[in-house]
C-alpha cells in the first residue's frame, strides 16, 4: 500500500522538478530533491488524506509543499552545522558553495508556499496558516538548538521542547495538511496533529541515537557529527543525569572548545560514556515511550481500523525500520 502513495508522490515531484531552467539557482534544488530520502513527510500527507476519505491526488500539492519546505531546512541546516554529507552524498554547500546553498534554499522555501496556491481560497488559507505557524516554530527550534551549544544549564525538558519545534511540528504539519485537504473534523485535526508530534519526538531521538550508534551506510550522515559539533543531544542529557560529579566534569571536557584530542578519540570516548552510563539503553526506552503515546492518540481518531493499521504499519516499518 505504501508503494502506491510513494509512487504517486514521486510522479508528481518529477512533474514539478525544475529541470529546464538555465539558471544555476535550481540545480542544487534538484540535486537535493533527487537524493535517496525516505519522503516520509509527503507520504504521511497522502496517507492522512486517504485515511479521512480524501483523494490522494488532491493532497499532492500539500505533500510537495511539505517536502520542499523540509529540504529547504536541510540545505540551510547543513550550512550552519558545516555538515559534509547529506544522505551519504556531498551537501549542497560542499558541492557548490555557501552562497548557492543559501539562495537555492530560499528559492525552495518560496516554491513550498507557491505549491499551496493550487487550492481554493478556503483551503489555501488553512494550509497557508499551518505552514506559516510550522515554519516559525522550526526556526525557533533551530535557534534553541544553537543556543544550547553554549548553555551548560540545559535540562532534558528544554531539549524535548527544542526537538518538538525543530523536528516534530513539521511531521505533525504533514499529517494535518492531508487531513485538511480531506475535510477532517476539528477534533480529528487536533488528534492527528498530536499523533504527529509524538512520532516526531521519537523520530528525532532515534536520529540522535543513530548519530552515535548507527552505521554510515544506514544513517547517511557523518557518524559522531553531533559529538564533533559539541551538540548536547538526548544522549548527553541522559548520561549527564546518571554520572558522578567527577565523570560529569570529564564529559564536559570532551564538549569544551579547549579539547585538544582527535575527532576519532572524542567520538570513541563519548560513545563509551553514553553506553556505560546507561544513556544508550534509556534513550531506546524513551523512543518506545513516545511511540506508545503516538499509538494511543491514533486510537482516538475517528477513522476506520484498517486506516489506522496503514498508519501504524507505515510508522513501524517505514519510519522506524
Amino acid at each position: 500500500m505504501v508503494d502506491i502513495y510513494r509512487k504517486s508522490f514521486l510522479e508528481y515531484l518529477e512533474s514539478q522538478t525544475l529541470t529546464k531552467s538555465k539558471f544555476n539557482l535550481y540545480e542544487p534544488i534538484n540535486y537535493l530533491l533527487n537524493l535517496e530520502g525516505k519522503r516520509f513527510r509527503p507520504i504521511l500527507t497522502l496517507i492522512s488524506a486517504d485515511c479521512f476519505g480524501g483523494k490522494i491526488k488532491d493532497s499532492l500539492p500539500a505533500a510537495l509543499s511539505v517536502e520542499l519546505f523540509h529540504n529547504f531546512t536541510l540545505m540551510h541546516d547543513d550550512i550552519m552545522d558545516s555538515a559534509p554529507l547529506r544522505r551519504g552524498k556531498k551537501t549542497v554547500h560542499e558541492k557548490w558553495d555557501i552562497n548557492a546553498a543559501i539562495l537555492s534554499g530560499d528559492a525552495m522555501l518560496i516554491k513550498s508556499y507557491e505549491s499551496l496556491q493550487l487550492y481554493d481560497i478556503k483551503l489555501h488559507l488553512l494550509l497557508f496558516q499551518l505552514l506559516n505557524k510550522t515554519a516559525l516554530e522550526v526556526c525557533e527550534g533551530q535557534q534553541l538548538d544553537i543556543n544550547f551549544q553554549t548553555n551548560e544549564n540545559v535540562i532534558l525538558e528544554d531539549y524535548i521542547k527544542m526537538i518538538k519545534l525543530k523536528t516534530a511540528v513539521l511531521i505533525a504539519c504533514s499529517l494535518k495538511m492531508g487531513a485538511i485537504t480531506a475535510g477532517a473534523t476539528k477534533e480529528d485535526l487536533k488528534l492527528i496533529y498530536d499523533f504527529g508530534i509524538k512520532i516526531g519526538l521519537a523520530f528525532q531521538i532515534k536520529d540522535d541515537f543513530l548519530d552515535v550508534f548507527g552505521g554510515l551506510k544506514s544513517f547517511g550522515k557523518q557518524l559522531g557529527g553531533d559529538i564533533i559539533e559539541n551538540k548536547k543531544t538526548i544522549l548527553f542529557h541522559q548520561a549527564y543525569s546518571n554520572l558522578s560529579n567527577e565523570n560529569r566534569v570529564r564529559l564536559m571536557e570532551f564538549f569544551s572548545d579547549s579539547y585538544t584530542g582527535t575527532k576519532d578519540q572524542k567520538i570513541n570516548e563519548v560513545r563509551k560514556i553514553y553506553a556505560n552510563s546507561g544513556a544508550k539503553s534509556s534513550t531506546k526506552l524513551l523512543i518506545g515511550k513516545y511511540l506508545n503515546e503516538a499509538m494511543e492518540k491514533l486510537e482516538m481518531i475517528s477513522i476506520d481500523k484498517e486506516k489506522k493499521e496503514i498508519l501504524k504499519d507505515f510508522v513501524n516499518n517505514y519510519i522506524f525500520f
